[in-house]
């Protein structure tokens, strides 16, 4: 019977990107991105150091695949709140900022969206980030458009503007809210932006 050599080193673990990713969403929207080092990324996932160049060749590509986690999060939730058929549209739209609105009191106001936070902190210095931020918005932008269109389809929604452009207002809207969060720690421009997208501009 032929043997076959044994494999030299550690077996490789598939679950190592993932960990470096999850660890790299959760302490760059807590610390922000230049503020959250290599070493501290690799030591929050528990894997060595080596390891996070096996799957990343710069702190920058890193960045990119912590947005498009960040993001396939995100839209996980809208599609849950928008898609849901059960609900009238405008209904679904509006739960759906009401449980942001609630989930930013628990957490005291902080971290915001780590989508506005990059935009602010990496997207002059990096193209590539920059992209990756553009497509990710334009995603998140689509969900919210074809709620609106179906509302714009059952009279909820009136024409005067379109589907598309209302969802891009809503969304870079509701990015500048979230900085203004931050800087006030209160609800006062959450429920600011409430009020004036669907007491005026929606309904």
């Amino acid at each position: 019977m032929k043997s076959h050599p044994a494999r030299r080193g550690p077996k490789p673990k598939p679950d190592t990107r993932h960990n470096l990713v999850a660890a790299g969403i959760r302490m760059i929207h807590a610390e922000g991105y230049a503020a959250t080092g290599i070493q501290s990324i690799v030591e929050g996932a528990g894997t060595p150091k080596g390891s996070f160049y096996t799957y990343f060749a710069s702190k920058e590509a890193f960045g990119a695949e912590v947005i498009d986690g960040y993001s396939e999060r995100g839209q996980i939730k809208l599609r849950e709140f928008l898609c849901n058929p059960k609900i009238a549209p405008l209904a679904r739209l509006e739960a759906f900022f009401d449980d942001r609105i609630e989930s930013f009191r628990a957490s005291n106001y902080v971290r915001g969206c780590l989508m506005g936070n990059f935009s602010a902190e990496a997207a002059d210095r990096s193209s590539l980030i920059r992209e990756r931020l553009a497509k990710h918005f334009d995603a998140w932008t689509g969900v919210i458009e074809n709620c609106i269109s179906e509302a714009q389809d059952q009279g909820a929604i009136d024409r005067q503007f379109t589907a598309s452009s209302l969802a891009r207002f809503i969304l870079n809207s509701w990015e500048g809210t979230l900085l203004r969060m931050r800087a006030e720690k209160s609800d006062g421009p959450l429920l600011d932006f409430k009020e004036l997208v669907f007491g005026k501009i929606l309904g």
